[in-house]
């Protein structure tokens, strides 16, 4: 029997909460080592973030060495009242960042710096489990499917996920986009679509 979208959250978040900070700290450096390889990553002028939290891919050593690189780089504020995101240019991780309604980082009101969706060239999306096409099935506030549906369509979305969070397939509904790519510990899973063949694998 096929297990539901909650099932299979709560069933992935609680393997993944079983993982201690050296592992996820470990983890995440090979998930962002591979991630910097990747050509579209290279090529991307402005690259949108989403800032970890709890036993997530760490994401903050991916923004910092993304700024350093002289990117752009952007991470969401969430707005509760209409589940939304928006993009921010982040300048200072230490002066810019504080945590938002969930707990999660996320700009301060002084620090928020919005940008338009559609110059975002490279989306880092969160999610609790995937499958090799690419599918993706998040936390249920709908947050990022609303923001991608925003996005201009080569706009390329790119997964870092333990190698835990990999399912042989996950639920989807029509309007759901698969990822681009999947980054893990262990691999660099391209998923085959059109738009992402353009800009190298």
């Amino acid at each position: 029997m096929q297990m539901g979208k909650h099932e299979i959250r709560r069933r992935v978040c609680q393997q993944r909460d079983s993982l201690g900070p050296a592992e996820i700290t470990r983890k995440s450096a090979l998930i962002g080592q591979k991630l910097r390889l990747l050509p579209a990553y290279c090529r991307a002028r402005k690259v949108m973030f989403f800032l970890s939290f709890r036993s997530e891919v760490d994401t903050r050593r991916m923004v910092e060495e993304s700024m350093a690189r002289g990117m752009q780089v952007l991470v969401p504020r969430a707005v509760p009242a209409s589940r939304e995101l928006i993009p921010s240019l982040l300048l200072d991780w230490e002066r810019d960042l504080a945590p938002g309604a969930y707990g999660i980082p996320e700009p301060r009101p002084e620090a928020l710096r919005p940008a338009q969706p559609g110059e975002i060239d490279l989306l880092v999306v969160p999610g609790v489990a995937f499958d090799l096409k690419g599918n993706r099935l998040g936390y249920g506030g709908g947050y990022y499917d609303r923001f991608i549906r925003t996005l201009k369509p080569e706009c390329l979305l790119v997964a870092p996920a333990f190698e835990l969070q990999l399912l042989p397939a996950v639920p989807v509904e029509a309007w759901d986009r698969p990822v681009d790519w999947i980054v893990t510990e262990a691999r660099v899973i391209f998923t085959g679509r059109k738009f992402a063949g353009l800009h190298g694998q």
